[in-house]
């Protein structure tokens, strides 16, 4: 019985296999055709995206906007893949553009930290108020710009660090951008002792800044005597000088001072209190 309960199996799933033909065809057809358009649209996402890199590059297009303009494209050509995808297998795509257009709203109400990312990456290649390269400092974070994502700006710091920072964040505060312009100004205290020559102090820094040929003496050179300090008298040093070299001139500045006072005998205090004493007659 067993065996005639096979064999009658066998024939039922034949007689199917049969009847049901065309239907079959029409399935395999329909997931080759599916995979083929996935493959299809995945390999003209990559590269569209890649040959509008490579366009707007040779325009010399910031690489903050390259980035960022390839990234929508990409997943743009992507979406509308799986749409056409879901089409071809006969999903109705009206009724999937209505269910994601809810699940977006739904999403969107749920991400709105995301959103309000995007929308702050919009903005930020819309008035680029910083390049990829540039020294920037925002949200509390300094350091290298090195790309800036759709919802994230990657940074990297002077000490090798890499700090991902929310676009949301950025554009919600101050933004200090070192690069933009081509020179820094130099500008420190330096305080030397009340037994000092002011003129002599100056002279010394004066001559200083003269010598350094990375100073650029058309934008002027300030060294006065800005304060009184409880302490010391404190002169105020400017300079201008390229970004490039801002940090270097510095502290050649501050070490070059320290060894001019030196050999004038200058001494630069350090913060002291003195204290007097006094006997108290008995009455």
């Amino acid at each position: 019985m067993e065996d005639i309960d096979v064999v009658n199996q066998i024939n039922h799933a034949s007689n199917w296999l049969v009847n049901n033909q065309e239907l079959l065809i029409n399935y395999a057809v329909n997931i080759i055709a599916v995979i083929i358009i996935l493959f299809i649209g995945l390999l003209v996402a990559g590269v569209i995206s890649r040959t509008l890199t490579r366009m707007m590059k040779r325009r010399h297009i910031d690489a903050t906007v390259v980035n960022f303009v390839s990234a929508i494209l990409r997943y743009g050509i992507v979406i509308f893949t799986l749409i056409a995808a879901l089409n071809r297998i006969g999903v109705q795509t009206d009724s999937v553009i209505a269910v994601i257009g809810a699940a977006g709203l739904a999403i969107g109400l749920a991400l709105q930290g995301s959103l309000s990312n995007f929308a702050a990456g919009v903005l930020l290649v819309t008035f680029r108020h910083f390049h990829t390269g540039d020294y920037v400092d925002f949200a509390g974070t300094s350091g290298k710009v090195l790309v800036v994502h759709i919802f994230s700006t990657t940074l990297k710091t002077y000490d090798g660090k890499i700090v991902v920072v929310p676009n949301s964040k950025i554009i919600s505060g101050n933004i200090t951008n070192f690069s933009q312009e081509p020179n820094r100004l130099i500008d420190t205290i330096i305080s030397v002792s009340y037994n000092a020559d002011i003129e002599v102090v100056k002279k010394i820094i004066t001559d200083i800044l003269v010598a350094d040929s990375r100073v650029i003496h058309d934008m002027g050179l300030t060294v006065r005597l800005n304060a009184f300090s409880p302490s010391s008298m404190d002169f105020i040093v400017r300079a201008w000088v390229p970004h490039r070299d801002h940090q270097n001139a510095m502290f050649d500045l501050l070490e070059k001072t320290k060894i001019a006072l030196n050999k004038h005998q200058i001494n630069i205090p350090y913060p002291q209190i003195n204290v007097h004493l006094y006997r108290m007659s008995k009455q």
